[in-house]
Protein backbone atom coordinates (compact mmCIF):
# COMPACT_ATOMS: atom_id res chain seq x y z
CA UNK A 1 0.00 0.00 0.00
CA UNK A 2 2.48 2.46 0.63
CA UNK A 3 4.59 1.35 -2.32
CA UNK A 4 1.33 2.29 -4.55
CA UNK A 5 1.03 5.87 -3.22
CA UNK A 6 4.63 6.57 -3.22
CA UNK A 7 4.04 5.65 -7.03
CA UNK A 8 1.10 7.98 -7.51
CA UNK A 9 2.99 10.88 -5.49
CA UNK A 10 6.30 10.71 -8.45
CA UNK A 11 3.84 10.34 -11.01
CA UNK A 12 1.88 13.75 -9.58
CA UNK A 13 5.38 15.13 -9.15
CA UNK A 14 6.76 14.73 -12.71
CA UNK A 15 3.77 16.28 -14.62
CA UNK A 16 3.44 19.23 -12.34
CA UNK A 17 7.16 19.46 -13.30
CA UNK A 18 6.45 19.11 -16.75
CA UNK A 19 3.51 21.78 -16.27
CA UNK A 20 5.67 24.17 -14.72
CA UNK A 21 8.48 24.07 -16.80
CA UNK A 22 5.60 24.51 -20.13
CA UNK A 23 4.46 27.52 -18.45
CA UNK A 24 8.33 29.48 -18.04
CA UNK A 25 8.55 28.51 -21.47
CA UNK A 26 5.38 30.00 -22.92
CA UNK A 27 6.32 33.49 -20.63
CA UNK A 28 10.03 33.64 -22.23
CA UNK A 29 9.28 32.98 -25.60
CA UNK A 30 9.65 35.92 -27.86
CA UNK A 31 6.36 35.53 -29.64
CA UNK A 32 4.46 34.51 -27.18
CA UNK A 33 5.00 37.87 -25.25
CA UNK A 34 4.32 39.90 -28.35
CA UNK A 35 1.05 38.22 -28.20
CA UNK A 36 0.49 38.80 -24.19
CA UNK A 37 1.73 42.63 -24.50
CA UNK A 38 -0.55 42.87 -27.77
CA UNK A 39 -3.45 41.43 -25.54
CA UNK A 40 -2.81 43.94 -22.90
CA UNK A 41 -3.74 47.09 -24.79
CA UNK A 42 -6.37 48.43 -27.21
CA UNK A 43 -5.94 51.77 -29.92
CA UNK A 44 -7.89 53.34 -31.21
CA UNK A 45 -7.20 55.96 -34.34
CA UNK A 46 -10.08 58.62 -33.20
CA UNK A 47 -8.31 60.83 -35.99
CA UNK A 48 -6.13 61.49 -38.91
CA UNK A 49 -6.06 65.18 -41.16
CA UNK A 50 -4.32 65.97 -43.67
CA UNK A 51 -2.88 69.87 -43.52
CA UNK A 52 -5.24 72.60 -43.87
CA UNK A 53 -5.96 74.69 -46.57
CA UNK A 54 -6.10 79.00 -45.95
CA UNK A 55 -7.75 81.99 -47.34
CA UNK A 56 -5.66 84.67 -48.01
CA UNK A 57 -6.83 86.10 -44.06
CA UNK A 58 -5.26 82.44 -42.61
CA UNK A 59 -9.04 81.61 -42.18
CA UNK A 60 -9.84 77.64 -42.52
CA UNK A 61 -11.40 76.79 -45.93
CA UNK A 62 -11.06 73.18 -45.09
CA UNK A 63 -10.64 71.53 -41.57
CA UNK A 64 -12.94 73.82 -40.00
CA UNK A 65 -15.93 71.36 -39.17
CA UNK A 66 -15.25 70.52 -35.60
CA UNK A 67 -17.69 68.02 -33.68
CA UNK A 68 -17.30 65.62 -30.87
CA UNK A 69 -15.96 61.92 -30.76
CA UNK A 70 -16.12 59.94 -27.50
CA UNK A 71 -13.76 56.92 -26.76
CA UNK A 72 -15.68 54.22 -24.81
CA UNK A 73 -14.87 51.52 -22.46
CA UNK A 74 -17.42 48.79 -22.73
CA UNK A 75 -18.62 48.99 -19.04
CA UNK A 76 -21.81 49.37 -18.26
CA UNK A 77 -21.16 53.08 -16.23
CA UNK A 78 -19.07 54.02 -19.33
CA UNK A 79 -21.86 52.59 -22.62
CA UNK A 80 -24.81 54.42 -20.33
CA UNK A 81 -23.05 57.83 -20.53
CA UNK A 82 -22.03 57.60 -24.06
CA UNK A 83 -25.37 56.95 -24.90
CA UNK A 84 -26.90 59.50 -23.17
CA UNK A 85 -25.07 62.47 -25.79
CA UNK A 86 -24.46 59.58 -28.41
CA UNK A 87 -25.60 61.31 -31.80
CA UNK A 88 -26.30 57.75 -33.30
CA UNK A 89 -27.73 55.29 -30.83
CA UNK A 90 -28.23 52.73 -32.70
CA UNK A 91 -24.58 52.64 -33.56
CA UNK A 92 -23.53 52.67 -30.18
CA UNK A 93 -25.80 49.82 -29.18
CA UNK A 94 -24.32 47.82 -32.21
CA UNK A 95 -20.51 48.99 -31.13
CA UNK A 96 -20.84 47.99 -27.78
CA UNK A 97 -21.98 44.42 -29.09
CA UNK A 98 -17.92 43.46 -29.48
CA UNK A 99 -17.09 44.22 -25.54
CA UNK A 100 -13.80 46.55 -26.84
CA UNK A 101 -13.85 49.78 -26.84
CA UNK A 102 -15.33 51.79 -29.46
CA UNK A 103 -15.07 55.27 -30.90
CA UNK A 104 -18.99 57.39 -31.26
CA UNK A 105 -19.90 60.63 -32.20
CA UNK A 106 -21.46 62.61 -29.03
CA UNK A 107 -23.48 65.81 -28.95
CA UNK A 108 -20.96 67.44 -25.76
CA UNK A 109 -17.46 66.94 -24.41
CA UNK A 110 -19.61 67.47 -21.14
CA UNK A 111 -19.28 63.62 -20.32
CA UNK A 112 -18.58 62.45 -16.94
CA UNK A 113 -17.68 58.96 -16.60
CA UNK A 114 -14.03 56.81 -15.94
CA UNK A 115 -14.32 55.14 -19.02
CA UNK A 116 -15.21 57.52 -22.01
CA UNK A 117 -12.57 60.29 -22.79
CA UNK A 118 -14.25 62.62 -25.29
CA UNK A 119 -11.74 64.87 -28.96
CA UNK A 120 -12.96 67.66 -30.07
CA UNK A 121 -12.62 66.21 -34.01
CA UNK A 122 -12.48 68.03 -37.25
CA UNK A 123 -13.55 66.76 -40.64
CA UNK A 124 -11.98 67.69 -43.88
CA UNK A 125 -14.70 68.84 -46.02
CA UNK A 126 -19.02 68.92 -45.93
CA UNK A 127 -21.74 69.89 -48.02
CA UNK A 128 -21.85 73.54 -47.51
CA UNK A 129 -17.61 73.99 -48.73
CA UNK A 130 -16.51 76.97 -50.01
CA UNK A 131 -15.00 77.24 -53.48
CA UNK A 132 -15.84 73.62 -53.80
CA UNK A 133 -13.97 73.09 -57.13
CA UNK A 134 -10.70 75.33 -56.11
CA UNK A 135 -10.61 73.17 -52.95
CA UNK A 136 -11.02 69.31 -54.72
CA UNK A 137 -11.67 66.32 -52.68
CA UNK A 138 -9.97 63.27 -51.45
CA UNK A 139 -10.19 60.31 -51.29
CA UNK A 140 -8.95 57.94 -48.42
CA UNK A 141 -6.91 61.14 -47.49
CA UNK A 142 -5.17 61.08 -50.67
CA UNK A 143 -6.19 64.37 -52.67
CA UNK A 144 -8.03 63.85 -55.66
CA UNK A 145 -8.61 66.87 -57.30
CA UNK A 146 -8.03 70.84 -57.08
CA UNK A 147 -5.82 72.24 -54.32
CA UNK A 148 -6.15 68.48 -53.18
CA UNK A 149 -4.65 67.22 -55.55
CA UNK A 150 -2.16 69.60 -56.88
CA UNK A 151 -0.51 70.12 -53.30
CA UNK A 152 -1.16 66.50 -51.81
CA UNK A 153 2.44 65.54 -50.85
CA UNK A 154 2.92 69.02 -48.71
CA UNK A 155 -1.05 68.50 -47.01
CA UNK A 156 -0.38 64.82 -46.30
CA UNK A 157 2.62 65.93 -45.04
CA UNK A 158 1.29 67.59 -42.28
CA UNK A 159 -0.99 64.94 -41.10
CA UNK A 160 -2.34 65.12 -37.83
CA UNK A 161 -2.83 61.76 -35.95
CA UNK A 162 -4.91 61.33 -32.19
CA UNK A 163 -4.84 57.67 -30.80
CA UNK A 164 -6.47 56.81 -27.51
CA UNK A 165 -4.89 53.65 -26.10
CA UNK A 166 -7.05 51.48 -23.36
CA UNK A 167 -5.76 48.98 -21.12
CA UNK A 168 -7.57 45.48 -21.36
CA UNK A 169 -7.22 41.80 -19.43
CA UNK A 170 -6.94 38.98 -21.42
CA UNK A 171 -10.45 38.58 -21.69
CA UNK A 172 -10.14 42.07 -23.51
CA UNK A 173 -12.19 43.75 -21.11
CA UNK A 174 -10.74 47.37 -19.49
CA UNK A 175 -8.70 46.92 -16.35
CA UNK A 176 -10.43 50.60 -15.37
CA UNK A 177 -11.77 54.04 -16.40
CA UNK A 178 -8.44 55.47 -15.37
CA UNK A 179 -5.97 53.13 -17.64
CA UNK A 180 -6.17 55.36 -20.70
CA UNK A 181 -3.69 57.02 -22.34
CA UNK A 182 -3.94 59.09 -25.37
CA UNK A 183 -1.32 59.99 -28.33
CA UNK A 184 -0.84 62.89 -30.97
CA UNK A 185 1.77 62.96 -33.56
CA UNK A 186 1.44 65.88 -36.74
CA UNK A 187 0.35 69.46 -36.84
CA UNK A 188 -2.94 69.80 -39.18
CA UNK A 189 -2.20 73.39 -38.47
CA UNK A 190 0.55 73.23 -41.15
CA UNK A 191 -0.94 73.61 -44.82
CA UNK A 192 -1.02 76.17 -47.67
CA UNK A 193 -2.58 79.90 -47.81
CA UNK A 194 -4.09 80.63 -50.97
CA UNK A 195 -5.11 84.32 -52.26
CA UNK A 196 -8.89 83.47 -51.84
CA UNK A 197 -11.06 85.80 -49.84
CA UNK A 198 -13.46 83.74 -48.22
CA UNK A 199 -15.98 86.28 -47.56
CA UNK A 200 -15.87 87.34 -51.18
CA UNK A 201 -15.60 83.92 -52.48
CA UNK A 202 -18.94 83.52 -50.44
CA UNK A 203 -20.16 86.44 -51.92
CA UNK A 204 -19.78 85.61 -55.86
CA UNK A 205 -21.12 82.21 -54.73
CA UNK A 206 -24.23 83.83 -53.66
CA UNK A 207 -24.34 86.32 -56.68
CA UNK A 208 -23.82 83.61 -59.60
CA UNK A 209 -26.37 80.67 -57.27
CA UNK A 210 -29.56 81.90 -59.37
CA UNK A 211 -27.26 80.96 -62.46
CA UNK A 212 -27.57 77.06 -63.96
CA UNK A 213 -24.23 76.85 -65.42
CA UNK A 214 -21.82 79.26 -65.84
CA UNK A 215 -18.56 80.95 -63.78
CA UNK A 216 -17.44 84.04 -62.29
CA UNK A 217 -13.92 84.88 -61.16
CA UNK A 218 -12.64 87.83 -58.85
CA UNK A 219 -9.06 88.99 -59.38
CA UNK A 220 -7.25 91.84 -57.83
CA UNK A 221 -5.44 93.96 -60.51
CA UNK A 222 -2.16 92.71 -60.08
CA UNK A 223 -3.09 88.84 -60.48
CA UNK A 224 -4.22 87.83 -56.69
CA UNK A 225 -7.56 85.55 -57.49
CA UNK A 226 -10.09 86.52 -54.97
CA UNK A 227 -12.81 84.31 -56.00
CA UNK A 228 -13.24 81.36 -58.44
CA UNK A 229 -16.87 79.51 -58.35
CA UNK A 230 -17.99 77.27 -61.25
CA UNK A 231 -21.89 76.14 -60.94
CA UNK A 232 -23.67 73.61 -60.60
CA UNK A 233 -21.38 73.29 -57.46
CA UNK A 234 -20.90 69.47 -56.06
CA UNK A 235 -21.27 67.93 -52.66
CA UNK A 236 -17.73 66.64 -52.06
CA UNK A 237 -19.15 64.47 -49.34
CA UNK A 238 -21.04 62.76 -52.48
CA UNK A 239 -19.01 63.05 -55.65
CA UNK A 240 -20.42 59.57 -56.99
CA UNK A 241 -23.60 61.74 -57.22
CA UNK A 242 -21.51 64.19 -59.06
CA UNK A 243 -20.32 61.47 -61.03
CA UNK A 244 -23.51 60.74 -62.02
CA UNK A 245 -25.43 63.99 -62.76
CA UNK A 246 -25.58 64.90 -66.40
CA UNK A 247 -25.21 68.76 -65.52
CA UNK A 248 -21.36 67.89 -65.09
CA UNK A 249 -20.98 69.01 -61.77
CA UNK A 250 -17.87 68.30 -61.01
CA UNK A 251 -16.33 70.21 -64.05
CA UNK A 252 -14.71 73.51 -63.17
CA UNK A 253 -15.89 75.84 -65.92
CA UNK A 254 -14.02 78.90 -64.82
CA UNK A 255 -10.96 76.93 -66.04
CA UNK A 256 -12.96 75.59 -69.52
CA UNK A 257 -13.21 77.72 -72.72
CA UNK A 258 -16.03 78.78 -74.67
CA UNK A 259 -16.75 81.16 -77.32
CA UNK A 260 -16.45 84.40 -76.63
CA UNK A 261 -17.72 87.19 -78.48
CA UNK A 262 -18.10 90.70 -78.06
CA UNK A 263 -15.52 91.58 -75.53
CA UNK A 264 -12.97 90.04 -77.85
CA UNK A 265 -13.56 93.70 -79.54
CA UNK A 266 -11.38 95.22 -76.82
CA UNK A 267 -8.38 92.99 -78.72
CA UNK A 268 -9.47 94.21 -81.79
CA UNK A 269 -9.54 97.84 -80.72
CA UNK A 270 -6.00 97.35 -79.38
CA UNK A 271 -4.47 96.03 -81.84
CA UNK A 272 -5.87 98.99 -84.03
CA UNK A 273 -4.75 101.53 -81.58
CA UNK A 274 -0.99 99.57 -81.28
CA UNK A 275 -0.86 99.52 -85.12
CA UNK A 276 -1.38 103.52 -85.34
CA UNK A 277 -5.21 103.83 -86.12
CA UNK A 278 -6.60 106.51 -84.19
CA UNK A 279 -9.29 105.35 -82.04
CA UNK A 280 -11.49 108.60 -83.67
CA UNK A 281 -11.25 106.56 -86.94
CA UNK A 282 -15.30 106.89 -87.98
CA UNK A 283 -16.98 104.15 -90.09
CA UNK A 284 -20.88 104.45 -90.46
CA UNK A 285 -22.63 101.25 -89.82
CA UNK A 286 -25.57 100.39 -92.32
CA UNK A 287 -26.53 97.57 -90.45
CA UNK A 288 -24.46 94.98 -92.22
CA UNK A 289 -21.30 95.13 -94.19
CA UNK A 290 -20.05 92.50 -97.56
CA UNK A 291 -16.88 91.01 -97.79
CA UNK A 292 -15.86 89.41 -101.18
CA UNK A 293 -19.93 88.58 -101.64
CA UNK A 294 -20.54 87.56 -97.66
CA UNK A 295 -22.77 89.91 -95.83
CA UNK A 296 -21.77 90.07 -91.95
CA UNK A 297 -24.85 91.79 -90.10
CA UNK A 298 -25.12 94.07 -87.30
CA UNK A 299 -27.37 93.64 -84.17
CA UNK A 300 -28.81 97.02 -85.01
CA UNK A 301 -30.75 95.95 -88.66
CA UNK A 302 -31.33 99.84 -89.46
CA UNK A 303 -27.52 100.26 -88.69
CA UNK A 304 -25.68 102.87 -85.72
CA UNK A 305 -24.17 105.46 -88.66
CA UNK A 306 -21.48 107.45 -88.34
CA UNK A 307 -19.57 106.44 -85.19
CA UNK A 308 -16.08 106.20 -83.57
CA UNK A 309 -13.92 103.49 -82.09
CA UNK A 310 -15.72 104.84 -78.68
CA UNK A 311 -19.27 104.75 -79.80
CA UNK A 312 -18.60 101.30 -81.74
CA UNK A 313 -17.70 99.55 -78.32
CA UNK A 314 -20.33 101.70 -76.32
CA UNK A 315 -22.98 100.23 -78.33
CA UNK A 316 -21.00 96.74 -79.62
CA UNK A 317 -21.54 97.84 -83.20
CA UNK A 318 -20.09 94.19 -85.43
CA UNK A 319 -19.40 96.17 -88.42
CA UNK A 320 -17.50 99.09 -87.21
CA UNK A 321 -14.74 96.11 -86.02
CA UNK A 322 -14.80 93.64 -88.86
CA UNK A 323 -14.01 97.11 -91.27
CA UNK A 324 -11.50 98.06 -88.80
CA UNK A 325 -9.61 94.18 -88.93
CA UNK A 326 -9.36 94.40 -92.50
CA UNK A 327 -6.60 97.28 -92.30
CA UNK A 328 -4.58 95.18 -89.38
CA UNK A 329 -1.61 92.96 -90.20
CA UNK A 330 -2.75 89.99 -89.15
CA UNK A 331 0.07 88.62 -87.51
CA UNK A 332 0.27 91.68 -85.90
CA UNK A 333 -3.46 90.97 -85.17
CA UNK A 334 -2.67 87.09 -83.37
CA UNK A 335 0.52 88.58 -81.70
CA UNK A 336 -1.72 91.21 -79.61
CA UNK A 337 -4.34 88.33 -78.95
CA UNK A 338 -1.42 86.20 -77.66
CA UNK A 339 -0.15 88.82 -75.25
CA UNK A 340 -3.45 89.12 -73.80
CA UNK A 341 -3.38 85.44 -73.41
CA UNK A 342 -5.55 83.63 -75.64
CA UNK A 343 -4.20 80.79 -77.19
CA UNK A 344 -2.31 79.47 -74.47
CA UNK A 345 -3.28 77.45 -70.90
CA UNK A 346 -2.89 79.71 -68.14
CA UNK A 347 -0.78 78.46 -65.24
CA UNK A 348 -3.04 78.99 -61.73
CA UNK A 349 -0.95 77.30 -59.03
CA UNK A 350 1.67 74.73 -59.18
CA UNK A 351 0.69 72.71 -61.88
CA UNK A 352 -3.13 73.45 -61.83
CA UNK A 353 -3.55 75.28 -65.14
CA UNK A 354 -6.73 76.29 -66.92
CA UNK A 355 -7.42 75.28 -70.36
CA UNK A 356 -5.50 76.78 -73.27
CA UNK A 357 -8.72 77.74 -75.73
CA UNK A 358 -8.38 78.12 -79.46
CA UNK A 359 -7.01 81.11 -81.01
CA UNK A 360 -6.63 81.20 -85.19
CA UNK A 361 -3.43 81.48 -86.51
CA UNK A 362 -1.88 84.51 -89.19
CA UNK A 363 -2.61 81.90 -91.89
CA UNK A 364 -6.34 81.07 -90.98
CA UNK A 365 -6.91 85.01 -90.85
CA UNK A 366 -6.09 85.50 -94.43
CA UNK A 367 -9.19 84.32 -95.71
CA UNK A 368 -11.31 87.67 -95.30
CA UNK A 369 -14.23 86.15 -93.17
CA UNK A 370 -12.17 84.41 -90.68
CA UNK A 371 -10.41 87.64 -90.15
CA UNK A 372 -14.29 89.38 -89.62
CA UNK A 373 -14.99 86.45 -87.52
CA UNK A 374 -12.42 87.03 -84.98
CA UNK A 375 -12.63 91.07 -84.97
CA UNK A 376 -16.03 90.54 -82.93
CA UNK A 377 -14.72 87.29 -81.05
CA UNK A 378 -16.61 84.45 -82.92
CA UNK A 379 -15.62 81.49 -85.52
CA UNK A 380 -13.31 79.33 -84.05
CA UNK A 381 -12.11 81.64 -81.47
CA UNK A 382 -12.74 80.56 -77.37
CA UNK A 383 -11.01 81.48 -74.21
CA UNK A 384 -11.54 80.71 -70.39
CA UNK A 385 -13.10 83.17 -67.97
CA UNK A 386 -9.25 83.08 -66.27
CA UNK A 387 -7.91 84.16 -69.60
CA UNK A 388 -10.65 87.44 -69.87
CA UNK A 389 -10.24 88.07 -66.40
CA UNK A 390 -6.60 88.20 -67.47
CA UNK A 391 -7.29 90.28 -70.27
CA UNK A 392 -9.09 92.83 -68.38
CA UNK A 393 -6.95 93.44 -65.86
CA UNK A 394 -4.47 93.86 -68.14
CA UNK A 395 -6.61 97.14 -69.57
CA UNK A 396 -7.25 98.12 -65.49
CA UNK A 397 -3.52 98.26 -64.74
CA UNK A 398 -1.96 100.22 -67.82
CA UNK A 399 -1.65 97.29 -70.18
CA UNK A 400 0.19 94.16 -67.60
CA UNK A 401 -0.79 91.58 -68.10
CA UNK A 402 -0.44 89.38 -64.91
CA UNK A 403 -0.22 85.82 -63.86
CA UNK A 404 -3.01 84.45 -62.19
CA UNK A 405 -2.03 83.79 -58.37
CA UNK A 406 -3.95 81.24 -56.12
CA UNK A 407 -1.28 80.48 -53.50
CA UNK A 408 0.69 83.05 -51.45
CA UNK A 409 2.78 80.74 -49.55
CA UNK A 410 3.18 77.43 -47.30
CA UNK A 411 2.52 77.57 -43.39
CA UNK A 412 4.69 75.79 -41.28
CA UNK A 413 4.75 75.65 -36.95
CA UNK A 414 3.51 78.82 -37.46
CA UNK A 415 5.92 79.93 -39.81
CA UNK A 416 4.69 81.64 -43.26
CA UNK A 417 7.03 81.02 -46.80
CA UNK A 418 5.92 82.82 -49.31
CA UNK A 419 6.06 80.92 -52.87
CA UNK A 420 6.04 82.61 -56.47
CA UNK A 421 5.88 86.81 -56.58
CA UNK A 422 4.00 89.09 -59.27
CA UNK A 423 4.88 87.41 -62.64
CA UNK A 424 3.52 90.12 -65.45
CA UNK A 425 4.58 90.79 -69.12
CA UNK A 426 3.61 93.57 -71.04
CA UNK A 427 0.36 93.23 -73.23
CA UNK A 428 0.05 97.42 -74.47
CA UNK A 429 1.12 100.34 -74.15
CA UNK A 430 -0.27 102.31 -71.40
CA UNK A 431 -2.18 104.85 -73.70
CA UNK A 432 -3.40 101.88 -75.46
CA UNK A 433 -4.76 100.58 -71.92
CA UNK A 434 -6.43 104.12 -71.25
CA UNK A 435 -8.10 104.24 -74.34
CA UNK A 436 -9.43 100.64 -73.83
CA UNK A 437 -10.57 101.77 -70.24
CA UNK A 438 -12.01 104.90 -71.68
CA UNK A 439 -14.33 102.53 -74.01
CA UNK A 440 -15.43 99.99 -71.08
CA UNK A 441 -16.48 103.22 -68.98
CA UNK A 442 -18.19 104.63 -71.62
CA UNK A 443 -20.27 101.17 -71.92
CA UNK A 444 -21.51 100.84 -68.47
CA UNK A 445 -22.45 104.20 -68.50
CA UNK A 446 -24.32 104.89 -71.61
CA UNK A 447 -24.25 101.51 -73.81
CA UNK A 448 -25.53 97.95 -74.36
CA UNK A 449 -23.37 97.07 -70.63
CA UNK A 450 -25.46 99.48 -68.10
CA UNK A 451 -27.39 96.32 -66.42
CA UNK A 452 -23.54 96.14 -64.80
CA UNK A 453 -23.60 99.66 -63.71
CA UNK A 454 -23.35 99.42 -59.58
CA UNK A 455 -25.38 101.72 -57.22
CA UNK A 456 -22.75 102.42 -54.91
CA UNK A 457 -19.42 102.58 -57.06
CA UNK A 458 -18.05 103.35 -60.29
CA UNK A 459 -17.02 100.79 -62.50
CA UNK A 460 -16.38 100.04 -66.29
CA UNK A 461 -16.92 96.84 -68.56
CA UNK A 462 -18.05 94.92 -71.45
CA UNK A 463 -20.60 92.28 -72.58
CA UNK A 464 -20.89 89.81 -74.75
CA UNK A 465 -23.74 87.22 -76.14
CA UNK A 466 -21.66 84.49 -77.92
CA UNK A 467 -23.10 82.49 -80.52
CA UNK A 468 -21.92 78.71 -80.36
CA UNK A 469 -23.70 77.04 -83.35
CA UNK A 470 -25.45 74.56 -80.98
CA UNK A 471 -29.08 74.51 -81.01
CA UNK A 472 -31.48 73.29 -77.82
CA UNK A 473 -34.98 70.93 -79.27
CA UNK A 474 -36.93 73.91 -79.68
CA UNK A 475 -34.36 74.90 -82.48
CA UNK A 476 -33.16 78.06 -80.58
CA UNK A 477 -29.48 78.82 -80.34
CA UNK A 478 -27.47 77.90 -76.94
CA UNK A 479 -25.97 81.40 -76.00
CA UNK A 480 -22.74 81.86 -74.30
CA UNK A 481 -23.30 85.48 -72.32
CA UNK A 482 -20.63 87.42 -70.59
CA UNK A 483 -19.88 90.21 -68.27
CA UNK A 484 -16.16 91.74 -67.37
CA UNK A 485 -15.50 94.78 -65.57
CA UNK A 486 -13.96 96.35 -62.86
CA UNK A 487 -14.24 98.50 -60.08
CA UNK A 488 -13.74 101.48 -59.20
CA UNK A 489 -13.47 102.93 -62.73
CA UNK A 490 -10.91 105.60 -61.78
CA UNK A 491 -8.55 103.37 -59.40
CA UNK A 492 -9.38 100.06 -60.46
CA UNK A 493 -8.73 97.61 -57.44
CA UNK A 494 -10.93 94.13 -58.39
CA UNK A 495 -12.10 92.89 -61.97
CA UNK A 496 -14.80 90.86 -62.24
CA UNK A 497 -15.33 87.76 -64.89
CA UNK A 498 -19.09 86.50 -64.94
CA UNK A 499 -19.90 84.00 -67.80
CA UNK A 500 -23.50 82.44 -67.97
CA UNK A 501 -24.49 79.19 -69.98
CA UNK A 502 -27.68 79.03 -72.50
CA UNK A 503 -28.69 83.07 -70.66
CA UNK A 504 -30.54 85.43 -72.86
CA UNK A 505 -27.91 88.17 -73.51
CA UNK A 506 -24.71 89.65 -71.57
CA UNK A 507 -26.56 92.36 -70.55
CA UNK A 508 -29.17 91.05 -68.92
CA UNK A 509 -27.75 87.32 -67.53
CA UNK A 510 -24.29 88.13 -66.62
CA UNK A 511 -23.99 91.84 -65.83
CA UNK A 512 -26.85 91.72 -62.88
CA UNK A 513 -24.60 89.27 -61.41
CA UNK A 514 -21.60 91.92 -61.74
CA UNK A 515 -23.20 94.71 -60.71
CA UNK A 516 -24.15 92.14 -57.32
CA UNK A 517 -20.51 91.30 -56.70
CA UNK A 518 -19.08 94.65 -57.24
CA UNK A 519 -21.91 95.90 -54.37
CA UNK A 520 -21.37 93.26 -52.33
CA UNK A 521 -17.81 93.67 -52.10
CA UNK A 522 -17.81 97.48 -51.66
CA UNK A 523 -20.13 97.43 -48.89
CA UNK A 524 -18.28 94.37 -47.17
CA UNK A 525 -14.80 96.26 -47.36
CA UNK A 526 -17.09 99.33 -45.41
CA UNK A 527 -17.69 97.05 -42.62
CA UNK A 528 -21.26 95.41 -43.30
CA UNK A 529 -21.92 92.35 -44.50
CA UNK A 530 -24.45 92.80 -47.15
CA UNK A 531 -25.69 95.27 -49.12
CA UNK A 532 -28.99 97.03 -46.76
CA UNK A 533 -32.63 96.57 -48.15
CA UNK A 534 -35.11 98.90 -48.06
Amino acid sequence: MFNRLAVIYAILAISLSAVFMRLYTISTDGGYSEAAAAQSSYTLTVERTNGTIYDCNMIPLNNCNYSYTAAVSPDTESISAALRYAVDKNEVREKMKSNLPFLCKVTTDEIYADGVRVFSTVSRTDENQLATHIIGYTRDGEGISGLEYVYDDILRSSEAVTKVTFEIDGLGKTLGGYDITTDYHGNSANGIVTTIDSDIQRITEEAISEVTSGAAVVMTKTGELRAVVSVPDYNPLDIAAGMEDDSLPLMNRAFMSYNVGSIFKLVTAATAIEQGISPESEYECQGYIDLKGQRFRCHKLSGHGVITMAEAMRDSCNTYFIALSEGLDSAGFVDTAKRFGFGTKTNIANGMTSAAGNLQTAEELSVPAEKANLSFGQGKLTATPIQITQMTAAIANGGKLYEPKLVSGIIEDGEFSAVGGEVFTKAVEPLTAYELRRFMELAVEEGNSDNGMPDIVTAAGKTSTAQTGRYDENGNEEMVCWFTGYFPAENPEYIVTVLVENGETGNTSAAPVFKEIAEEIVWLERGNVAVPTE
